[in-house]
């Protein structure tokens, strides 16, 4: 089979699918929606990051695509409604970057309220400005954290032990960490928050949430951070706050439109303004970050691929098969109706296999369970399988 890896994904990936018999091929940019449509023919495993786009159509030509792998956080560069309709098993990373964004945003706080990025500049223009004006500690400022999810509480955490004092505002039920309060509305945050950081995700109505109306909301000379995703912000309206210096500063990792690829150019309204820190989308970008990432999702797409196993998909029905240790294994995803496990069951019966293990689970309109037999099922029960009208798809493997 075969494995293709967009945009950099890290070497010990390609080495793990390698190591378990998957020809693979890195490429360091992403690649165009026609492009992909002319390239996924053939593939069976596909690694990409957040610059990848795979829409109903690149999905429609993946004929023989049967995993994605996401090597970041997010999911939202994938039709997971498309993907799961076509039994596309889609794969993330939501934890291995964590800590990576979290001390990128840490270090942003506290070279935006040093004004650390301005004094660079002009010591490297062969300026001395030796003042303390605009300069301050972060120590018992108010951190607003938008978005309380697993970087969310994570930075709470470390910004308290710093001195901060942390309010917070998400719209699920979130469990407040150490002294961090939750604030009713954004609003509230907003007024109170000194500092402002962005940790929400990708969903289509995340879109220009923050805009002119939020920026304004801001206090008067606070700081602006945004590492969640780029099209969450309206970066015209927050050049204007900067410019009138209602914003005291602000940084960007991510953007609405991004270049495909090292060293394409780059263009934002926020280039050249001063105590504004442009990062290109290097919040998750360490070697430990990649490392671990390429490390976790290169073992869930082999582990679909050679043995049916679905946990933390993001899409299809998440079955905690064990590893195949010996024996054989038929995955069967269909349509949950009810019906379906007594018919496998029944086939599987009337064709004298022993059943030594199944793992079922359900998702929506999906129905997905893994069997496991000492003798392989014969090749008259899988396609009766294959026939009916509630299958997807029937797959077997052998240890």
């Amino acid at each position: 089979m075969k494995a293709l890896l967009l945009e950099n994904i890290h070497p010990l990936a390609v080495q793990i699918l390698e190591g378990r018999g998957f020809e693979v091929e890195l490429r360091a940019g992403s690649l165009s929606e026609d492009e992909l449509v002319e390239t996924l023919p053939g593939v069976d495993l596909l690694g990409i990051r957040s610059n990848t786009h795979l829409t109903e159509r690149v999905l429609d030509a993946a004929t023989d695509l049967q995993a994605v792998g996401c090597f970041c956080i997010g999911t939202n560069q994938v039709d997971l409604a498309a993907a799961a309709a076509r039994g596309l098993a889609v794969f993330n990373a939501p934890f291995s970057n964590t800590r990576s964004v979290v001390e990128l945003v840490i270090g942003e706080i506290i070279a935006l309220a040093r004004r650390l990025h301005e004094k660079s500049g002009k010591m490297h223009a062969g300026v001395w400005d030796k003042s303390a004006k605009g300069s301050h500690e972060i120590r018992g400022r108010t951190l607003g954290i938008v978005g309380y999810g697993n970087i969310g509480t994570q930075l709470s955490n470390l910004a308290e032990s710093m001195g901060m004092r942390v309010i917070f505002f998400d719209t699920a039920d979130r469990l407040a960490h150490g002294n961090a309060q939750r604030m009713k509305t954004l609003d509230d945050l907003l007024e109170q928050a000194d500092v402002v950081t962005l940790h929400v995700d990708g969903r289509p109505g995340n879109a220009g949430f923050f805009g002119p109306e939020q920026f304004a909301r801001m206090k008067p000379r606070s700081l602006f951070i945004n590492a969640a995703r780029g099209m969450v912000v309206d970066n015209e309206s927050l050049r204007e706050h900067i410019l009138s210096g209602h914003i005291a500063g602000a940084a960007l990792d991510v953007f609405p439109i991004e270049p495909k690829a090292q060293g394409d150019p780059f263009e934002s309204p926020l280039r050249g303004l001063d105590n504004v820190i442009l990062t290109p989308h290097v919040g998750g970008s360490t070697q430990e970050a990649q490392e671990e990432i390429g490390f976790f999702v290169a073992n869930k797409l082999a582990g679909f691929a050679l043995e049916g196993r679905t946990e933390l998909s993001v899409d299809l029905p998440a079955v905690m098969a064990p590893q195949l240790q010996s024996g054989h294994r038929l995955g069967y995803l269909h349509v949950n109706v009810p019906g379906v496990l007594a018919s496998v069951n029944q086939l599987i019966a009337e064709s004298g296999s022993n059943v030594t293990g199944q793992y079922l689970a359900t998702s929506g309109e999906q129905g997905y369970v893994v069997t496991d037999t000492s003798d392989p099922v014969p090749e008259s029960a899988i396609k009766a399988l294959a026939d009916s009208e509630h299958t997807l798809w029937v797959r077997t493997w052998s240890a």
